[in-house]
């Protein structure tokens, strides 16, 4: 059972998830999520200040941070991605966000194909604004063929090295219903979400109506991104949203 708690400091609940970030974040009464896209991505120590400026431009505090998109060079090994995800959290700990080894923060990370950044970066970025009326807004991180908080990926990844028509078709579903298992979490489901984003660079045109449309997935169509998941032993991943107000920043 997902367990989801409340950073009031947000303005945000979020689910639980693995030390580096939560699992999907969504607003609470009073407060609205907008999400703001970098015109290019910005390299992680840049990134973290032009978030700090964007906050203090519009009157919100540093906890008012939820949720993010990252860019990396290439996928890492199960020993690279633990390096970087502690790297990663050092500012969230200075911010007074990650607490008590636990990151409120959604997250994803993917691997550009082509067009590569030099250094991980940031792609997006969401936060928390005062808002009247429902707060029907929320993020769910992204997530791969392998269930989080094991011991290693690459042991449980779903059919790993299997790029076949049935091997995709499997490793989506498993992104699928773990999409869907956030958002129920969080007290949405697919009918709720304004974006859904894919990354493999892998053809899996024959997932898209069977598995993808008929569940209401593509309610908002669907974005592919030609990127890898973070992991090296991973093929497919996906992060949905459901939004009212997007930006982008220059």
């Amino acid at each position: 059972m997902a367990e989801v708690l409340t950073f009031a400091d947000g303005g945000y609940r979020f689910v639980k998830g693995v030390f580096q970030y939560s699992a999907g974040v969504a607003a609470e009464p009073g407060f609205e999520i907008r999400r703001a896209r970098f015109r290019n991505p910005v390299p992680l120590a840049q990134g973290f200040a032009a978030i700090r400026a964007h906050l203090e431009s519009v009157g919100r505090p540093l906890a008012a941070f939820c949720a993010c998109e990252l860019r990396s060079p290439a996928p890492f090994d199960d020993a690279g991605f633990e390096a970087f995800n502690r790297g990663y959290i050092k500012p969230l700990e200075e911010w007074g966000i990650f607490r008590n080894g636990i990151n409120p923060i959604a997250r994803s990370n993917v691997c550009p194909e082509l067009d590569k950044p030099a250094e991980p970066s940031f792609y997006a970025f969401s936060y928390t604004v005062p808002a009247t009326g429902k707060p029907n807004t929320f993020v769910v991180a992204g997530s791969g063929e392998s269930p989080e908080g094991k011991a290693s990926y690459a042991d449980f990844a779903v059919r790993p090295g299997d790029r076949s028509p049935e091997g995709l078709t499997e490793k989506a579903r498993f992104v699928l219903d773990e999409m869907a298992r956030r958002m129920q979490a969080l007290g949405y489901g697919w009918a709720d979400t304004t974006a859904s984003q894919l990354y493999t660079v892998y053809d899996i045109h024959h997932v898209i109506a069977p598995e993808i449309v008929r569940r209401g997935a593509m309610r908002g169509g669907l974005t592919w991104h030609f990127c890898r998941p973070p992991l090296d032993v991973l093929d497919y991943e996906m992060d949905v949203r459901g939004v009212k107000t997007e930006i982008v920043l220059d």
